[in-house]
């Protein structure tokens, strides 16, 4: 009965004096997957951006295959936020491993793939930028320039 219960359970039995079986061996390069992710930002550039900028909950996440870099951002004070929906600002993401700068693409009939309207307390507006060739890549750590807005060391989800 005991050993019905044992086999049932998938549990493997090895005799006394017998060797057991060893796991089989890890390709070569292989690397057990990472718990943790990536610190999105320190205590201090939180409050900073929170402050002096009027916005939180930056996030850079690569979209469409990578063929496009989505930035979005939370507006806690419209009146700061302002310069970062200015339609006379020209928005860049710069990815130094890369070595490239990304624009915000403009469309014939849509027009620029970014919200430019002004600026509510508690909204999220997010822009796009064109990655052709996918040189910007998941993991890659970069900085958003709107006007005087400089956003550094961004993780690219």
């Amino acid at each position: 009965m005991l050993l019905a219960g044992i086999l049932a359970s998938g549990i493997s039995v090895v005799p006394a004096g017998a060797q057991s079986p060893t796991p089989a061996p890890k390709p070569a390069g292989a690397r057990a997957p990472w718990p943790y992710q990536p610190n999105r930002f320190s205590k201090r550039a939180v409050i900073y951006y929170g402050q002096i900028w009027g916005v939180d909950s930056l996030s850079v996440k690569s979209t469409e295959q990578g063929e496009i870099i989505r930035f979005a951002y939370r507006v806690l004070d419209a009146d700061r936020a302002q310069a970062l929906n200015d339609k006379k600002a020209e928005p860049s993401l710069i990815d130094p491993r890369a070595g490239v700068k990304l624009v915000v693409p403009e469309l014939e009939k849509i027009g620029k793939l970014r919200q430019s309207s002004t600026a509510i307390a508690g909204k999220s507006y997010w822009m796009a930028f064109s990655n052709k060739g996918r040189l910007v890549k998941r993991g890659d750590r970069v900085t958003v320039v709107i006007g005087q807005f400089r956003a550094e060391g961004l993780v690219v989800e």
